[in-house]
């Protein structure tokens, strides 16, 4: 592709980071990487939408992308040029009532709460850590949600082995204030009601004046699954998960192939 009078002017392409477009080595290849410096010299937005938060995403070359990168599944957007928060849709009281309630009807579960540049965590577990330490996060070990600076982007609870399908019952019955999800391992995490990726993914675009029809969605896995069926159309790498294939208006190469160049050589095709 060369550059051709700006062909994806207005036009969005959102990726997931983990597993899309990054390969299993954890690298974003040069192949890819040219493919998107291609497209954004054509015209083109390029963004992550991540579930990861805003100190996960921190360490990480930001280069890659030229607009807001949408954090915490949707609840955040945040521009790392200009080093502004484009929106923050967080969790407040109804955030700190579902945390005590979930503390105290489960006191086995870890507990991680993440207001924009801080961490804080209730009954820290290794394996919670390694969310912090893993990232080069610097976290605070708290006993309750009382003394934690409001909004949070997104709450953690790290799940004891066989525990995770009822913490989520908990939710769905009695925390309806909140919206959840099951993420990694037996991690849940809780956001702002109504917040994820898609409705995420559609305030970016009118943020940036890109109309729906233009907006397109890249991932692999079950927490991608409402970015790929608010876009216009869906990239699913084969090696994605059975909920993301499902939405796929196109199957592309695996992560480990070039998924995201793959992605941008159909849209090649389609802006003419």
């Amino acid at each position: 592709m060369t550059k051709n009078d700006m062909k994806f002017k207005n036009v969005l392409i959102a990726s997931d980071f983990d597993g899309t477009l990054k390969n299993d080595s954890g690298e974003v290849t040069a192949d890819v990487i040219e493919a998107i410096r291609c497209f954004k010299d054509n015209g083109g937005y390029f963004t992550l939408s991540t579930g990861r938060t805003y100190q996960g995403l921190t360490l990480y070359d930001n280069s890659v992308f030229n607009a807001p990168a949408l954090l915490a599944n949707g609840a955040m957007a945040y521009d790392f040029n200009s080093k502004e928060i484009v929106f923050f849709d967080g969790l407040y009281e109804e955030g700190k009532d579902a945390v005590r309630k979930l503390h105290e009807r489960f006191p086995e579960i870890s507990i991680e709460m993440y207001p924009f540049d801080d961490t804080y965590a209730i009954n820290l577990t290794e394996e919670s850590e390694k969310h912090f330490t893993n990232q080069g996060i610097i976290f605070n070990v708290v006993d309750s949600p009382d003394g934690v600076p409001l909004p949070w982007a997104k709450v953690m609870l790290g799940c004891p082995a066989g525990l995770s399908a009822d913490v989520q019952r908990f939710i769905a019955e009695k925390l309806k204030d909140v919206s959840y999800l099951p993420t990694t391992g037996s991690f849940v995490e809780i956001v702002k009601k109504g917040v994820n990726k898609g409705s995420g993914l559609l305030k970016l675009a009118d943020c940036l004046g890109v109309k729906k029809k233009d907006v397109y969605a890249v991932g692999d896995g079950y927490n991608d699954t409402d970015m790929l069926t608010a876009a216009s159309a869906a990239f699913v790498p084969c090696n994605g998960s059975s909920e993301a294939l499902s939405c796929a208006s196109y199957v592309v190469r695996s992560n480990n192939d070039g998924a995201v160049k793959n992605v941008i050589e159909i849209l090649d095709t389609i802006y003419k």
